[in-house]
């Protein structure tokens, strides 16, 4: 090989550089540095091609472009030792709810902080059948996957079983999903293909977070796992767009990786992992691949055609699957039985759900305040549109919640309700402890509370949905102990971050409760990281901010007594308290009762109870069953379910059986009835509340 006369060799010896390094110069895989650029000048025949800053003829170019992608598939160990998956995948379920909130944080996290422009996030599920999906086999090089694939599904173990369910959906349908997740003004896949960065860290690495943001939703590096841990087969391929040139270029950056199990094939042993890239002269294993610049009609092949030229990075998932059960996606799909877990209708509207729940604050704006995100999801089959593209928005899955927040955006909030469609505001402390035993770090937050009246769309009433900087909804809970009449609500809690610039201590809040939160970042609560960097009882913080944010929903939410006795009367005379039970007292000591019952008739007609429970004195450990009854004028009361039951204190549920903490005298429980086990309408009827003694009685 020579480049103006000279070959790789000797243009290595004359500027004092390896002759690998010359190759990755000739094959685009990096350029001179500018003071080698004189030298290279000077030695190079003049009709070199510079113009972006690299010594590779044209002919060169097109040579290493048309270099075809090829699997590298990491070899054994030698020490003997397996791996049958990625434990990281192992974290989360292949549900497509914890895809879209996990997949989206990340996007949220890398918003191109450059411009005050929202991150741009779009679902495209794209459904392949015949010919379509044999050019896209054949585009991902299939015939050197398969006996790979073969020999993963032989084995006896969770891994193998799915990859297994993935080979005989398109044998046996001749069908394959394919779901893209693309993010747009986002930083995209930067930094060297090895080396520290989020190239690495996304394609490279486990448990490598990355993430330089206070504010991240992200802090175990876990999340990305739930792309690879949706894909039926473990692939996903990305094309990035860079928001930081590498290697002097930014659009169309490429690469595949597959997480398989330990296999053997062939007579070689491999060890897992598989990455897609064109070879990297410059490994000391020659049969390791690195990311690549692929020209359009390649992009188009594998379906990563992006839109424009706005940084980001587009996840494709090859074999896309939804475990959820159709029990769980709601009674919009009760009637079609017999419909696909993995069906197209179904999948949209799981992802679009999902988007709505739990995104719905960082997608809302107000006042000079743009939101954060925006997103969509669309459907395609054979590249026809299927389900047209639909656009989340957050006032029609959260109406009230979105209401609050954008009057906290405008500034519109009030101290009291007196009106309908009013939003109240006030601040609940948290006081954050000392950090890493650094002096400074210690205060009291003044996280924001939001409490306005509920919507039938809202869900389920007289809740508190608490988030932080990125307004990724994090908890949603109960408040207990809301007297009976209490109009329907919802509350809305920002703490650190979104509390507000000029929130006190609001960046050691963020950090505080970021730390407190676990892989799925669905609470905040004792984790380890918030016992090693703050206190072993740094948790008991969090109890008092909750305990503070309940009596001030209470302080905001409670009808003055003189006003609300005529509506809460005339409820609670429809209530009873049965003190029967289904088996004899033992002794001298009867089981435990009913002591006290508040309860209201929320937005969607079902009972929502606070119990109070009186646990009678003794070593005996009581385990009782709550019961919903309908009152009715003749005939036995009708049974109603309970849509949801909850131990608030002093007691446990399991099965829908309470078992009290030994010692205790009082307990308290909550639940809501079922609406559709209503045989009449709630307001029809009075309610009667039974603790019967389950089976077994006292253990």
């Amino acid at each position: 090989m020579h480049e103006g006369g000279m070959d790789a060799s000797g243009l290595a010896h004359r500027l004092g550089v390896t002759s690998a390094l010359v190759e990755a110069w000739i094959n685009g895989r990096s350029v001179p540095r500018p003071e080698l650029m004189v030298e290279l000048r000077e030695v190079l025949a003049p009709q070199e091609d510079d113009r972006r800053g690299s010594v590779v003829a044209p002919e060169r170019q097109d040579h290493h472009a048309m270099t075809p992608a090829v699997w590298y598939h990491r070899p054994g160990h030698d020490d003997g030792g397996r791996e049958f998956g990625n434990a990281a995948a192992f974290a989360f379920e292949a549900d497509l709810e914890v895809l879209a909130r996990e997949a989206t944080q990340n996007s949220l996290d890398e918003r191109d902080r450059r411009n005050d422009c929202p991150v741009r996030v779009r679902y495209t599920l794209h459904e392949l059948t015949g010919e379509a999906l044999a050019r896209f086999r054949t585009a991902i090089n299939w015939d050197d996957l398969y006996p790979h694939y073969e020999a993963a599904a032989a084995q006896d173990q969770k891994v193998g079983r799915v990859i297994q369910a993935g080979l005989r959906e398109m044998r046996e349908r001749d069908r394959l999903v394919l779901l893209r997740v693309d993010d747009y003004n986002a930083n995209g896949l930067t930094g060297d293909d090895y080396e520290d960065g989020r190239f690495a860290a996304v394609v490279r690495r486990q448990l490598d977070s990355r993430k330089t943001d206070a504010a991240a939703g992200g802090s175990y590096g876990l999340g990305k796992a739930t792309l690879w841990a949706t894909s039926r087969l473990g692939l996903v391929l990305m094309n990035s767009t860079l928001a930081e040139p590498h290697e002097g270029r930014t659009e169309r950056r490429l690469v595949g990786r597959i997480d398989l199990p330990w296999r053997e094939v062939g007579g070689r042993r491999f060890a897992g992992p598989a990455w897609l890239g064109k070879p990297d002269g410059e490994a000391e294993n020659t049969e390791v691949v690195r990311s690549w610049w692929a020209d359009e009609e390649t992009v188009e092949s594998l379906h990563l055609t992006r839109e424009g030229s706005d940084p980001g990075t587009s996840f494709l998932i090859v074999g896309a699957h939804d475990v959820a059960s159709l029990a769980e996606v709601g009674r919009a799909h009760e009637g079609d039985a017999e419909e696909d877990e993995d069906s197209l209708e179904r999948m949209h509207h799981r992802l679009v759900g999902a988007l709505g729940r739990n995104f719905w604050a960082a997608m809302t704006a107000g006042g000079d305040h743009q939101p954060l995100l925006e997103a969509s999801v669309r459907t395609l089959r054979n590249g026809v549109e299927y389900i047209e593209e639909e656009r989340v928005e957050p006032r029609v899955h959260q109406p009230a919640r979105t209401r609050a927040l954008q009057a906290f955006l405008d500034g519109t909030t009030v101290d009291r309700l007196t009106e309908a469609g009013q939003v109240a505001l006030t601040t609940v402390p948290l006081k954050v402890p000392e950090r890493d035993g650094l002096s400074g770090t210690a205060g009291e937050h003044r996280a924001v509370l939001l409490v306005t009246e509920a919507t039938d769309a809202d869900g389920r009433i007289n809740q508190v949905t608490a988030m932080r900087g990125n307004r990724m909804t994090v908890k949603t809970s109960w408040v207990p102990g809301l007297p009976v009449g209490t109009n329907p609500f919802q509350a809305v809690l920002l703490a650190g971050r979104a509390a507000g610039g000029g929130a006190p201590f609001a960046a050691e809040a963020e950090d505080f409760l970021r730390s407190s939160e676990p892989p799925e970042h669905n609470k905040w609560g004792q984790t380890e990281e918030l016992r090693m960097r703050y206190s072993p009882s740094a948790h008991r913080r969090i109890a008092a901010l909750t305990t503070e944010t309940n009596r001030a929903v209470h302080g905001l939410v409670a009808v003055p007594r003189e006003k609300r006795a005529g509506g809460a009367s005339k409820v609670s005379k429809r209530l009873k308290i049965s003190g029967k039970s289904t088996t004899k007292a033992r002794g001298t000591v009867g089981p435990p009762k009913l002591q006290d019952l508040e309860a209201v008739i929320d937005s969607s007609g079902a009972w929502q109870v606070t119990a109070e429970v009186k646990v009678p004195a003794g070593q005996e450990l009581w385990r009782m069953s709550p019961v919903a009854k309908l009152e009715v004028r003749s005939g036995p009361r009708p049974v109603v379910k309970w849509a949801e039951l909850v131990a608030v204190s002093n007691c446990e549920l399991a099965d829908g059986v309470l078992h009290f903490t030994p010692g205790s005298r009082r307990a308290v429980f909550r639940g809501v009835t079922d609406v559709s086990t209503h045989p009449v309408r709630a307001a029809l009827t009075g309610l009667v509340v039974e603790l019967q003694e389950s089976k077994g009685g006292a253990a």
